[in-house]
């Protein structure tokens, strides 16, 4: 049996739930941790959003920034033992309408009509890889950001059994869509040790381009991580009952 962490990007399951990768990993279970929005852009078709973000995070072009993101996520997996896997579907920030039109210029608008087909293809995508065995992993979509509401959208397209994690840091900044990202769903809590703990925060610094869009620096990083870790001493899922 394989726990699949479907991560819309090359950082979210790391951030949500590396810790209890760790544990798990540690244990002898396999983990997975597919990457859906990680495709390489077409430099001359550059949306100016994704300009500025590229500038924020230091990168360069759009084939050095998505390499250089790949490498940092297959880094944060082995420290947490999983096994990364990347898809080409491209980044919010990337996409592009018929007419050449930038999609969003805003990660947190609702999806667009003209990708309406978007979660089908991620479903059908998923579909052809998992295992009738495998525990899917999915994230909640707190902080409403696109990419995280078309992967909720195509996991549950597939009419399966769905474990549910916490987007984070989106956690941290919108506590109160937690409520309603839950409502009619049964909690658990899942226990990490401090080795673990441990392990999850090294993982999550292996994204260092996107440390100070995340968290502002390394310190708050780890002071926040350690604050959302400590009320339970480890990270809750969610099931539908």
């Amino acid at each position: 049996m394989r726990w699949i962490y479907l991560s819309p990007h090359l950082d979210d399951a790391v951030l949500s739930a590396g810790g209890l990768i760790h544990e798990q990993t540690k244990s002898g279970l396999p983990v997975g941790i597919w990457s859906f929005m990680c495709g390489f852009p077409d430099e001359s078709e550059l949306t100016e959003y994704a300009k500025v973000l590229h500038t924020a995070w230091g990168t360069g072009t759009a084939e050095e920034t998505t390499r250089l993101r790949r490498e940092e996520d297959k880094r944060a997996a082995a420290i947490v033992g999983a096994k990364p896997v990347h898809f080409d579907f491209l980044d919010c920030i990337y996409r592009r309408g018929k007419n050449g039109e930038a999609l969003y210029t805003d990660i947190y608008a609702p999806p667009h009509e003209a990708e309406a087909d978007l979660p089908a293809q991620i479903a059908q995508t998923l579909m052809a890889r998992l295992e009738p065995d495998d525990v899917a992993v999915c994230p909640l979509g707190i902080g409403s950001h696109v990419d995280h509401v078309i992967v909720r959208k195509a996991a549950e397209m597939l009419k399966r059994p769905l474990v549910y994690y916490a987007d984070i840091p989106y956690l941290l900044k919108n506590p109160q869509e937690l409520g309603p990202k839950t409502a009619g769903m049964k909690e658990s809590v899942q226990p990490v040790a401090e080795a673990g703990l441990k392990s999850w925060m090294d993982a999550v610094e292996a994204y260092s381009s996107q440390i100070t869009s995340l968290f502002e620096d390394l310190d708050r990083m780890r002071a926040q991580m350690r604050s959302y870790w400590s009320g339970r001493k480890g990270i809750c899922f969610w099931t539908f009952e």
